[in-house]
């Protein structure tokens, strides 16, 4: 008798509100049993985090003898002040082979670089000790860095060498422009995202701290990098999820799956590097490393950055498989777990797909000039695959995207679980939010 009365009204604005709030406010609170449960998971581990984390703290790198290899070189700053073209041959930039064989591409660059017009920079260190000092660079003609007046360059110090060569020009000075796409980006995450952002920022911050600070550090003090990677990228993922999304039962769900893929990531990982003897040292990069410090485990830091890898995607399939399940329960209080778990794991099909293909398209993108090469030697698919640079990669890729996959059916039902679980709990605000819904569904139904 008294719900026509209500009829012309006050449904349309209490529908609204409702659909709004849920959308894009927090998410209704559960019960108490529940926070408990999700509490009583979370605390030990996150205690267990803290203790990692104070019982592996390196307190600092390692101090070592520079190699003078690589990025193992002492560098300074420096500006190109004056650059005058000269005759290669005059300066001796290169010289034919003896036999005059032009025929192989060195001897033809070699040719090409005698008779071409090179340009000789005069650059000056900007910083440092030897500030103001000035050296000669000579940059031939097929060089692929040319250098300008006025150019901002790093340069790489030898103290062993000899004076006129202590110095030289190894790369250009990025930080102006890095530094204002950096501003950009955190001025769009701001304007887009607002407080969200600001806290999705301080995450983000709060990541590359644990990184530098403990991860790579630990790992060079001799600490097992399976380890220590397991550690901060809990770190991590504690600090970005409930810094980004509140300290809810919703993130808590998401922390939890997010936790058991990175625990399935790291068991196959394991099983698969062993497995296909991978070693982890197969450039001039990982082999500085093992010579600068040999007690390293390489493979073990191979699997430390898978499991870093994967971390930054698995935050995202697992907040967003869980906040689908909470919406889909909003929208109809009276799904049982099964019925928000087959919806819930329509949209993860979606989110699979697309992420799986991004992972993918982004290990090929990163390795693109090393297929090109095996492409130019015409080799087959069995051999580039077997070959250690790519299948690294490729158990790089596959492991992550197990995990990935696997992170959709799991936390799609630990979210169906607790969240159709707390429809029987104590009242409160869960039977307050689901009783409009219902009535306005009964109105709907009635007009139509």
């Amino acid at each position: 008798m008294t719900s026509p009365q209500n009829d012309p009204a006050p449904p349309p604005p209490q529908g609204h509100t409702h659909a709004h709030t849920h959308s894009h406010g927090p998410a209704a609170p559960v019960s108490r049993h529940l926070r408990k449960v999700i509490a009583a998971v979370l605390i030990p581990f996150a205690t267990a985090v803290v203790v990692g984390l104070i019982a592996f703290w390196p307190g600092g790198v390692p101090d070592h003898e520079r190699t003078g290899v690589g990025f193992d070189r002492q560098t300074q700053d420096g500006k190109v002040v004056q650059v005058v073209k000269v005759d290669c041959a005059d300066v001796n930039a290169a010289q034919v082979p003896p036999t005059g064989d032009t025929s192989t591409p060195s001897g033809r660059e070699a040719v090409n670089e005698q008779e071409g017009e090179c340009a000789k920079a005069t650059v000056e260190v900007t910083s440092g000790d030897d500030k103001g000092r000035r050296f000669v660079e000579v940059v031939q003609p097929d060089a692929p860095r040319q250098l300008k007046k006025g150019q901002g360059v790093v340069v790489a110090y030898a103290p062993d060498a000899p004076r006129d060569l202590q110095y030289s020009v190894i790369d250009v000075n990025r930080k102006i422009p890095m530094a204002l796409l950096a501003g950009i980006f955190a001025l769009a995450v701001v304007l887009v995202g607002r407080m969200r952002g600001v806290m999705a920022l301080v995450a983000l911050a709060v990541s590359f701290a644990v990184l530098t600070l403990f991860i790579l550090p630990a790992i060079l003090q001799g600490s097992n990098p399976l380890v220590v990677a397991v550690i901060g990228a809990s770190a991590i993922m504690l600090a970005a999820l409930y810094m980004c999304h509140g300290v809810t039962a919703r993130t808590s769900v998401a922390v939890i799956g997010t936790l058991v893929s990175l625990l399935l990531i790291g068991l196959l990982g394991s099983l698969f590097i062993g497995w296909a003897g991978l070693s982890g040292n197969t450039d001039d990069n990982t082999g500085l490393i093992k010579g600068l410090y040999p007690d390293i485990d390489m493979s073990g830091l191979l699997l430390a950055g898978i499991i870093i890898g994967s971390l930054g995607v698995l935050d995202d399939v697992t907040v967003t498989q869980t906040s689908a399940v909470w919406e889909l329960h909003q929208a109809d209080p009276e799904m049982g777990w099964k019925g928000l778990y087959r919806a819930g794991i329509r949209i993860g099909r979606d989110h699979i797909a697309s992420v799986v293909n991004t992972l993918v398209l982004a290990y090929a993108g990163a390795a693109l000039p090393l297929l090109l090469l095996f492409s130019i030697a015409q080799s087959s698919v069995g051999t580039v695959a077997n070959s250690e640079l790519v299948a690294e990669e490729i158990v790089r890729t596959l492991v992550g995207s197990i995990g990935l996959v696997a992170s959709v059916p799991v936390t799609t039902v630990l979210a169906a679980l607790v969240v159709s679980a707390d429809r029987t709990g104590p009242g409160g605000a869960q039977a307050a939010t689901a009783a409009p819904a219902r009535t306005g569904r009964g109105r709907r139904r009635k007009k139509g």
